[in-house]
Protein backbone atom coordinates (compact mmCIF):
# COMPACT_ATOMS: atom_id res chain seq x y z
CA UNK A 1 0.00 0.00 0.00
CA UNK A 2 3.65 2.00 -0.14
CA UNK A 3 2.44 5.66 -1.48
CA UNK A 4 -1.05 5.86 -0.79
CA UNK A 5 -0.60 6.65 3.24
CA UNK A 6 -1.77 5.12 6.86
CA UNK A 7 -5.59 6.43 6.07
CA UNK A 8 -5.84 4.76 3.33
CA UNK A 9 -4.39 1.45 4.48
CA UNK A 10 -7.27 1.69 7.09
CA UNK A 11 -10.06 2.70 4.91
CA UNK A 12 -8.65 -0.13 2.53
CA UNK A 13 -8.09 -2.72 5.52
CA UNK A 14 -11.43 -2.26 6.67
CA UNK A 15 -12.85 -2.74 3.21
CA UNK A 16 -11.34 -5.93 2.96
CA UNK A 17 -13.57 -7.08 5.71
CA UNK A 18 -16.53 -5.60 4.49
CA UNK A 19 -15.78 -6.63 1.14
CA UNK A 20 -15.75 -10.68 2.55
CA UNK A 21 -19.18 -10.20 4.30
CA UNK A 22 -20.37 -8.62 1.39
CA UNK A 23 -19.67 -11.30 -0.51
CA UNK A 24 -20.99 -14.38 1.63
CA UNK A 25 -24.56 -12.11 1.69
CA UNK A 26 -23.90 -11.62 -2.17
CA UNK A 27 -24.81 -15.19 -2.84
CA UNK A 28 -26.26 -16.52 0.32
CA UNK A 29 -29.11 -13.83 -0.26
CA UNK A 30 -30.64 -14.74 -3.27
CA UNK A 31 -30.43 -18.59 -2.69
CA UNK A 32 -32.33 -18.38 0.37
CA UNK A 33 -34.44 -16.46 -1.97
CA UNK A 34 -34.61 -19.20 -4.03
CA UNK A 35 -35.52 -21.78 -1.81
CA UNK A 36 -38.08 -19.84 -0.35
CA UNK A 37 -40.17 -19.14 -3.85
CA UNK A 38 -39.52 -19.55 -7.35
CA UNK A 39 -41.66 -16.80 -8.64
CA UNK A 40 -39.58 -14.27 -11.35
CA UNK A 41 -41.11 -10.96 -9.06
CA UNK A 42 -40.58 -11.83 -5.96
CA UNK A 43 -36.89 -12.43 -7.13
CA UNK A 44 -36.51 -9.52 -8.85
CA UNK A 45 -38.06 -7.80 -5.32
CA UNK A 46 -34.61 -8.73 -3.89
CA UNK A 47 -33.08 -7.01 -6.10
CA UNK A 48 -34.89 -3.94 -6.30
CA UNK A 49 -35.08 -3.69 -2.55
CA UNK A 50 -31.59 -3.85 -2.41
CA UNK A 51 -30.77 -0.67 -4.05
CA UNK A 52 -34.55 0.96 -3.14
CA UNK A 53 -32.06 2.87 -0.43
CA UNK A 54 -30.38 5.13 -2.83
CA UNK A 55 -33.85 6.82 -3.73
CA UNK A 56 -35.66 7.21 -0.78
CA UNK A 57 -31.82 7.55 1.32
CA UNK A 58 -28.91 8.63 -0.68
CA UNK A 59 -29.53 12.78 -0.61
CA UNK A 60 -30.24 13.24 3.32
CA UNK A 61 -27.42 10.58 4.02
CA UNK A 62 -24.95 12.52 1.77
CA UNK A 63 -25.50 15.86 3.69
CA UNK A 64 -25.41 13.60 6.92
CA UNK A 65 -21.70 12.76 6.03
CA UNK A 66 -20.61 16.50 5.28
CA UNK A 67 -22.33 17.51 8.48
CA UNK A 68 -20.59 14.70 10.74
CA UNK A 69 -17.30 13.09 11.42
CA UNK A 70 -16.62 10.62 8.55
CA UNK A 71 -15.08 7.67 10.57
CA UNK A 72 -17.94 7.90 13.48
CA UNK A 73 -20.31 7.56 10.05
CA UNK A 74 -18.72 4.36 9.17
CA UNK A 75 -18.71 2.80 12.19
CA UNK A 76 -21.92 3.00 12.90
CA UNK A 77 -23.12 2.13 9.65
CA UNK A 78 -21.00 -0.97 9.79
CA UNK A 79 -22.13 -1.81 13.54
CA UNK A 80 -26.06 -1.43 12.36
CA UNK A 81 -26.05 -3.56 9.78
CA UNK A 82 -24.05 -6.29 11.66
CA UNK A 83 -27.13 -5.96 13.87
CA UNK A 84 -29.34 -6.65 10.95
CA UNK A 85 -27.72 -9.59 9.79
CA UNK A 86 -27.45 -11.44 12.93
CA UNK A 87 -30.92 -11.13 13.22
CA UNK A 88 -31.46 -12.20 10.42
CA UNK A 89 -29.79 -15.09 11.08
CA UNK A 90 -31.81 -15.57 14.37
CA UNK A 91 -34.99 -15.81 12.30
CA UNK A 92 -33.63 -18.18 9.73
CA UNK A 93 -32.68 -20.62 13.09
CA UNK A 94 -35.74 -20.00 15.02
CA UNK A 95 -37.75 -21.12 11.78
CA UNK A 96 -39.54 -18.07 11.56
CA UNK A 97 -38.21 -16.61 8.29
CA UNK A 98 -40.42 -16.04 5.09
CA UNK A 99 -39.48 -14.10 1.90
CA UNK A 100 -41.26 -11.07 3.41
CA UNK A 101 -38.70 -11.05 5.96
CA UNK A 102 -35.91 -11.59 4.00
CA UNK A 103 -36.84 -8.55 1.48
CA UNK A 104 -37.30 -6.51 4.38
CA UNK A 105 -33.68 -7.40 5.89
CA UNK A 106 -32.40 -6.86 2.58
CA UNK A 107 -33.94 -3.37 2.28
CA UNK A 108 -32.62 -2.73 5.62
CA UNK A 109 -28.96 -3.42 5.31
CA UNK A 110 -28.90 -1.12 2.05
CA UNK A 111 -29.48 1.69 3.73
CA UNK A 112 -26.63 0.68 5.63
CA UNK A 113 -24.86 0.75 2.65
CA UNK A 114 -25.79 3.86 1.60
CA UNK A 115 -24.56 5.13 4.44
CA UNK A 116 -21.10 3.18 4.29
CA UNK A 117 -20.40 3.83 0.82
CA UNK A 118 -21.60 7.50 0.44
CA UNK A 119 -19.01 8.39 3.84
CA UNK A 120 -16.63 5.86 2.46
CA UNK A 121 -16.51 7.80 -1.27
CA UNK A 122 -16.42 11.14 0.34
CA UNK A 123 -13.43 10.14 2.47
CA UNK A 124 -11.00 9.43 0.01
CA UNK A 125 -10.33 12.78 -1.88
CA UNK A 126 -9.22 13.95 2.08
CA UNK A 127 -6.71 11.11 2.01
CA UNK A 128 -4.66 11.04 -1.00
CA UNK A 129 -4.34 13.55 -3.63
CA UNK A 130 -6.27 14.23 -6.93
CA UNK A 131 -3.24 12.74 -9.26
CA UNK A 132 -3.64 9.77 -7.17
CA UNK A 133 -7.35 9.01 -7.29
CA UNK A 134 -7.58 6.64 -9.98
CA UNK A 135 -4.95 4.22 -8.65
CA UNK A 136 -6.53 4.43 -5.36
CA UNK A 137 -10.14 3.65 -6.56
CA UNK A 138 -8.36 0.83 -8.51
CA UNK A 139 -6.62 -0.49 -5.88
CA UNK A 140 -10.30 -0.79 -3.48
CA UNK A 141 -11.51 -2.26 -6.89
CA UNK A 142 -9.10 -4.93 -6.92
CA UNK A 143 -9.54 -5.38 -3.00
CA UNK A 144 -13.35 -5.75 -3.41
CA UNK A 145 -13.20 -8.40 -6.27
CA UNK A 146 -10.80 -10.06 -4.92
CA UNK A 147 -12.15 -10.86 -1.65
CA UNK A 148 -16.04 -10.75 -2.58
CA UNK A 149 -16.46 -12.78 -5.60
CA UNK A 150 -13.05 -15.03 -5.46
CA UNK A 151 -13.56 -15.37 -1.59
CA UNK A 152 -16.77 -14.29 -0.31
CA UNK A 153 -19.34 -15.80 -2.61
CA UNK A 154 -17.13 -19.76 -2.75
CA UNK A 155 -17.12 -19.57 0.64
CA UNK A 156 -21.31 -18.33 1.01
CA UNK A 157 -21.76 -21.81 -0.66
CA UNK A 158 -19.99 -23.94 2.01
CA UNK A 159 -21.38 -21.84 4.95
CA UNK A 160 -24.47 -22.13 3.00
CA UNK A 161 -24.45 -26.26 2.81
CA UNK A 162 -23.46 -26.49 6.65
CA UNK A 163 -26.66 -24.47 7.48
CA UNK A 164 -28.42 -21.88 6.07
CA UNK A 165 -28.13 -19.05 8.72
CA UNK A 166 -24.54 -19.13 9.09
CA UNK A 167 -23.41 -17.01 6.22
CA UNK A 168 -25.73 -14.30 7.46
CA UNK A 169 -24.20 -14.98 11.63
CA UNK A 170 -20.67 -14.85 9.70
CA UNK A 171 -21.29 -11.23 7.85
CA UNK A 172 -22.73 -10.04 11.11
CA UNK A 173 -19.22 -10.40 12.88
CA UNK A 174 -17.25 -9.48 9.82
CA UNK A 175 -19.34 -5.75 10.02
CA UNK A 176 -18.18 -5.36 13.71
CA UNK A 177 -14.91 -6.43 12.83
CA UNK A 178 -14.71 -3.84 10.31
CA UNK A 179 -16.05 -1.24 12.76
CA UNK A 180 -13.26 -1.95 15.21
CA UNK A 181 -10.69 -1.57 12.51
CA UNK A 182 -11.70 1.79 11.93
CA UNK A 183 -12.30 3.29 15.20
CA UNK A 184 -9.63 1.98 16.93
CA UNK A 185 -7.34 4.65 16.89
CA UNK A 186 -7.25 8.43 15.31
CA UNK A 187 -7.14 8.94 11.67
CA UNK A 188 -4.28 11.17 10.93
CA UNK A 189 -6.27 13.23 8.13
CA UNK A 190 -9.07 15.52 9.47
CA UNK A 191 -12.29 14.08 7.92
CA UNK A 192 -14.38 15.52 10.61
CA UNK A 193 -17.62 17.53 9.41
CA UNK A 194 -17.11 20.41 6.60
CA UNK A 195 -17.82 24.10 7.68
CA UNK A 196 -16.68 26.64 5.29
CA UNK A 197 -18.69 29.33 5.16
CA UNK A 198 -19.94 29.04 1.08
CA UNK A 199 -21.44 25.35 1.51
CA UNK A 200 -22.71 25.55 5.47
CA UNK A 201 -26.42 25.38 5.68
CA UNK A 202 -28.47 25.38 8.88
CA UNK A 203 -30.91 23.15 7.93
CA UNK A 204 -30.75 19.62 6.12
CA UNK A 205 -33.61 20.16 3.42
CA UNK A 206 -31.76 23.57 2.61
CA UNK A 207 -28.39 21.29 1.56
CA UNK A 208 -30.83 18.81 0.11
CA UNK A 209 -32.18 21.39 -2.13
CA UNK A 210 -28.36 22.89 -2.79
CA UNK A 211 -26.63 19.67 -4.06
CA UNK A 212 -29.79 18.83 -6.51
CA UNK A 213 -29.38 22.36 -7.96
CA UNK A 214 -25.65 22.47 -8.38
CA UNK A 215 -26.11 19.00 -9.61
CA UNK A 216 -28.35 20.56 -12.25
CA UNK A 217 -26.48 23.66 -12.92
CA UNK A 218 -22.94 21.63 -13.61
CA UNK A 219 -24.18 19.93 -17.01
CA UNK A 220 -20.96 17.60 -17.15
CA UNK A 221 -22.02 16.11 -14.21
CA UNK A 222 -25.60 16.57 -14.77
CA UNK A 223 -25.12 14.78 -17.90
CA UNK A 224 -22.79 12.24 -16.79
CA UNK A 225 -25.76 11.42 -14.74
CA UNK A 226 -28.38 11.28 -17.10
CA UNK A 227 -26.75 8.79 -19.24
CA UNK A 228 -26.17 6.31 -16.35
CA UNK A 229 -29.32 6.36 -14.75
CA UNK A 230 -30.84 4.98 -17.94
CA UNK A 231 -27.96 2.59 -18.78
CA UNK A 232 -28.66 1.50 -15.07
CA UNK A 233 -32.29 1.01 -15.25
CA UNK A 234 -31.89 -1.53 -18.23
CA UNK A 235 -29.08 -3.35 -16.86
CA UNK A 236 -30.88 -3.64 -13.78
CA UNK A 237 -33.75 -4.90 -15.91
CA UNK A 238 -31.93 -7.51 -17.34
CA UNK A 239 -30.11 -9.16 -14.34
CA UNK A 240 -33.03 -8.89 -11.65
CA UNK A 241 -33.62 -12.44 -12.13
CA UNK A 242 -29.99 -13.58 -13.26
CA UNK A 243 -29.81 -16.32 -10.28
CA UNK A 244 -32.96 -17.80 -11.61
CA UNK A 245 -31.66 -17.48 -14.92
CA UNK A 246 -28.55 -19.48 -13.84
CA UNK A 247 -30.52 -22.50 -12.47
CA UNK A 248 -33.61 -22.76 -14.70
CA UNK A 249 -32.33 -21.85 -18.08
CA UNK A 250 -28.59 -22.66 -17.53
CA UNK A 251 -29.18 -25.47 -15.70
CA UNK A 252 -26.39 -24.74 -12.62
CA UNK A 253 -26.87 -25.91 -9.64
CA UNK A 254 -27.53 -23.68 -6.57
CA UNK A 255 -24.92 -24.79 -4.90
CA UNK A 256 -22.15 -24.20 -7.74
CA UNK A 257 -23.49 -21.03 -7.87
CA UNK A 258 -21.01 -19.72 -5.65
CA UNK A 259 -18.23 -21.08 -8.38
CA UNK A 260 -19.54 -18.99 -10.88
CA UNK A 261 -19.57 -15.94 -9.67
CA UNK A 262 -15.68 -16.26 -8.46
CA UNK A 263 -15.19 -17.02 -12.29
CA UNK A 264 -16.87 -14.09 -13.21
CA UNK A 265 -14.91 -12.06 -11.05
CA UNK A 266 -12.10 -12.81 -13.12
CA UNK A 267 -12.77 -10.14 -15.46
CA UNK A 268 -13.99 -7.99 -12.95
CA UNK A 269 -10.35 -8.26 -11.42
CA UNK A 270 -8.64 -7.98 -14.24
CA UNK A 271 -10.44 -4.81 -15.27
CA UNK A 272 -9.70 -3.27 -11.99
CA UNK A 273 -6.00 -3.73 -12.34
CA UNK A 274 -5.88 -2.30 -16.24
CA UNK A 275 -8.31 0.75 -15.05
CA UNK A 276 -5.13 2.97 -14.96
CA UNK A 277 -3.21 1.75 -17.32
CA UNK A 278 -6.44 1.77 -19.96
CA UNK A 279 -7.59 5.26 -19.02
CA UNK A 280 -3.51 6.60 -19.41
CA UNK A 281 -3.20 5.00 -22.88
CA UNK A 282 -6.58 6.28 -24.32
CA UNK A 283 -7.76 8.70 -22.09
CA UNK A 284 -10.44 8.69 -19.57
CA UNK A 285 -13.13 9.79 -21.32
CA UNK A 286 -12.60 7.28 -24.34
CA UNK A 287 -11.67 4.85 -22.21
CA UNK A 288 -15.19 4.92 -20.32
CA UNK A 289 -17.07 4.99 -23.47
CA UNK A 290 -15.28 2.22 -24.87
CA UNK A 291 -16.27 0.04 -22.29
CA UNK A 292 -19.55 0.90 -21.92
CA UNK A 293 -20.15 -0.59 -25.01
CA UNK A 294 -18.30 -3.39 -24.18
CA UNK A 295 -20.02 -4.36 -20.97
CA UNK A 296 -23.55 -3.61 -22.89
CA UNK A 297 -23.27 -5.81 -26.15
CA UNK A 298 -22.29 -9.22 -24.35
CA UNK A 299 -25.88 -8.12 -22.40
CA UNK A 300 -27.79 -9.32 -25.77
CA UNK A 301 -25.47 -12.51 -26.47
CA UNK A 302 -26.55 -13.44 -23.01
CA UNK A 303 -30.59 -13.78 -23.38
CA UNK A 304 -29.10 -16.23 -27.07
CA UNK A 305 -26.61 -18.56 -25.13
CA UNK A 306 -27.38 -22.46 -25.18
CA UNK A 307 -25.31 -23.25 -21.88
CA UNK A 308 -23.34 -22.41 -19.00
CA UNK A 309 -20.23 -22.45 -21.11
CA UNK A 310 -21.30 -19.91 -23.46
CA UNK A 311 -22.29 -17.54 -20.71
CA UNK A 312 -19.41 -17.59 -18.90
CA UNK A 313 -16.74 -15.58 -21.13
CA UNK A 314 -19.71 -13.17 -22.00
CA UNK A 315 -20.17 -11.93 -18.24
CA UNK A 316 -16.00 -12.14 -17.59
CA UNK A 317 -16.03 -9.29 -20.49
CA UNK A 318 -18.93 -7.79 -18.86
CA UNK A 319 -17.02 -7.80 -15.20
CA UNK A 320 -14.26 -6.90 -17.20
CA UNK A 321 -15.53 -3.40 -18.59
CA UNK A 322 -18.04 -2.54 -15.68
CA UNK A 323 -15.07 -2.77 -12.95
CA UNK A 324 -13.49 -0.03 -15.64
CA UNK A 325 -15.94 2.01 -16.08
CA UNK A 326 -17.14 2.15 -12.07
CA UNK A 327 -13.04 3.06 -11.43
CA UNK A 328 -12.78 5.84 -13.98
CA UNK A 329 -16.60 7.19 -13.20
CA UNK A 330 -15.37 7.34 -9.93
CA UNK A 331 -12.55 9.10 -10.45
CA UNK A 332 -14.50 11.81 -12.81
CA UNK A 333 -17.05 12.52 -10.14
CA UNK A 334 -13.87 12.94 -7.66
CA UNK A 335 -12.12 15.09 -10.24
CA UNK A 336 -15.47 17.77 -10.82
CA UNK A 337 -17.19 17.64 -7.12
CA UNK A 338 -15.18 19.62 -4.72
CA UNK A 339 -14.00 17.75 -1.64
CA UNK A 340 -15.97 19.49 0.56
CA UNK A 341 -19.58 18.79 -1.18
CA UNK A 342 -18.58 15.07 -2.14
CA UNK A 343 -21.18 13.96 0.57
CA UNK A 344 -24.22 16.10 -0.93
CA UNK A 345 -23.50 16.00 -4.72
CA UNK A 346 -22.40 11.77 -4.39
CA UNK A 347 -25.68 11.47 -2.53
CA UNK A 348 -28.03 13.12 -4.83
CA UNK A 349 -26.45 11.52 -7.99
CA UNK A 350 -26.62 7.83 -6.42
CA UNK A 351 -30.51 8.95 -5.64
CA UNK A 352 -30.96 9.26 -9.47
CA UNK A 353 -28.60 6.79 -10.87
CA UNK A 354 -29.11 4.10 -8.31
CA UNK A 355 -32.70 5.00 -7.22
CA UNK A 356 -34.56 4.03 -10.76
CA UNK A 357 -32.53 0.75 -10.89
CA UNK A 358 -34.97 -0.60 -8.19
CA UNK A 359 -37.98 0.17 -11.05
CA UNK A 360 -35.89 -1.59 -14.20
CA UNK A 361 -35.70 -4.80 -11.22
CA UNK A 362 -39.50 -5.18 -10.78
CA UNK A 363 -39.83 -4.91 -14.36
CA UNK A 364 -37.58 -7.23 -15.82
CA UNK A 365 -39.51 -9.58 -12.98
CA UNK A 366 -42.61 -9.02 -15.28
CA UNK A 367 -40.77 -9.36 -18.31
CA UNK A 368 -39.22 -12.58 -17.14
CA UNK A 369 -43.00 -13.68 -17.18
CA UNK A 370 -42.50 -14.17 -21.01
CA UNK A 371 -39.36 -16.18 -20.46
CA UNK A 372 -36.51 -15.95 -18.43
CA UNK A 373 -34.22 -14.82 -21.36
CA UNK A 374 -36.47 -11.70 -22.51
CA UNK A 375 -34.97 -9.41 -19.67
CA UNK A 376 -31.44 -9.76 -21.06
CA UNK A 377 -32.70 -8.84 -24.83
CA UNK A 378 -34.69 -6.51 -24.07
CA UNK A 379 -32.04 -4.72 -21.28
CA UNK A 380 -29.29 -5.05 -23.99
CA UNK A 381 -30.75 -3.56 -26.90
CA UNK A 382 -31.40 -0.59 -24.93
CA UNK A 383 -28.53 0.08 -22.74
CA UNK A 384 -26.47 -0.52 -26.56
CA UNK A 385 -28.47 2.08 -28.19
CA UNK A 386 -28.14 4.55 -25.55
CA UNK A 387 -24.28 4.16 -25.48
CA UNK A 388 -24.47 4.89 -29.16
CA UNK A 389 -26.11 7.63 -28.87
CA UNK A 390 -24.08 9.18 -26.51
CA UNK A 391 -20.67 7.97 -27.04
CA UNK A 392 -19.08 11.50 -28.05
CA UNK A 393 -20.59 13.15 -24.97
CA UNK A 394 -19.25 10.57 -22.46
CA UNK A 395 -15.35 11.50 -24.42
CA UNK A 396 -15.98 15.03 -23.98
CA UNK A 397 -16.78 14.89 -19.90
CA UNK A 398 -14.26 12.40 -19.13
CA UNK A 399 -11.69 14.00 -20.54
CA UNK A 400 -12.36 17.81 -19.10
CA UNK A 401 -12.55 15.62 -15.83
CA UNK A 402 -8.69 15.18 -16.31
CA UNK A 403 -8.45 18.96 -17.18
CA UNK A 404 -9.88 19.63 -14.07
CA UNK A 405 -8.00 17.46 -11.75
CA UNK A 406 -4.52 18.92 -13.14
CA UNK A 407 -5.72 22.40 -12.52
CA UNK A 408 -5.91 21.53 -8.83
Amino acid sequence: MEGLGRDFNRIWSAGLITNLADGVLKLAAPLLAVRLTRDPVLISLLAALSLLPWLFFAIPIGAFVDRVDKVKALVFGNLLRSCVAIVLSYAIYSGRISIWILLGTVFLIGICEVLVDTTSQAAIPHLISSTKLEKGNSRLQISEVTVSQFVGTPLSGFLYALAIGLPFLFSGVGFVVAAIILGSRPFLSRMGSEKTVEIERPRLASEIKFAIDYMYKDKRIFHIVLITTSIGFFYSLSSAIAPLFMIQELGVAPRYLGVLFAVQGIGALLGSISAPRISEKLGRGRALALNLTIASLPIILTGIVPSVWYYLPLSVMIGFSISIWNILLMSLYQSLIPRELLGRIHGARRTIVWGLMPLGSVLGGFVAKGGLRLPFLIGGIAATAIVFFTFKRIVAIGNESVIVAQEL
